[in-house]
C-alpha cells in the first residue's frame, strides 16, 4: 500500500514557534540570550574590559572593568547599539546601561 502524503497540512515546530503569537515571549527571551551570548562575538576588542551581564526590555546591561572604561563606551554608546542592531538585522537593544 503506498503512502499518503499527510504532512502537507502540518507545520514544524520551528515555523510554530516563529510564527505564533503565542510564542512572542519566548522569540523575545532567546534575541535576548542571544546578545548576551554573542557580545563578544560581535565585540572581541572589547572581551577584557566589557562583559554582557544581561537584557531586558531591550536595554544591555554591560558591567565594565572601571570608570575610565566606563565613560569611553558611553561615548561610544550608539554605535554599539547599531552595530548590535546590525549584527542581529532588527532592532533588539535601544540602550545600553554600564554597571
Amino acid at each position: 500500500m503506498a503512502r499518503q502524503n499527510i504532512s502537507s497540512g502540518f507545520k514544524s515546530i520551528t515555523d510554530i514557534i516563529k510564527s505564533e503569537k503565542d510564542f512572542e515571549k519566548l522569540r523575545d527571551t532567546v534575541k535576548n540570550y542571544n546578545v548576551v551570548d554573542e557580545f563578544e562575538v560581535i565585540f572581541p576588542e572589547l572581551s577584557l574590559i566589557a562583559k554582557a551581564i544581561k537584557v531586558e526590555k531591550k536595554t544591555l546591561f554591560l558591567k565594565v572593568e572601571n570608570s575610565v572604561w566606563k565613560s569611553e563606551l558611553n561615548f561610544q554608546k550608539n554605535l554599539l547599539m547599531e552595530k548590535i542592531n546590525k549584527h542581529f538585522k532588527e532592532q533588539v537593544i535601544q540602550s545600553i546601561k554600564f554597571i
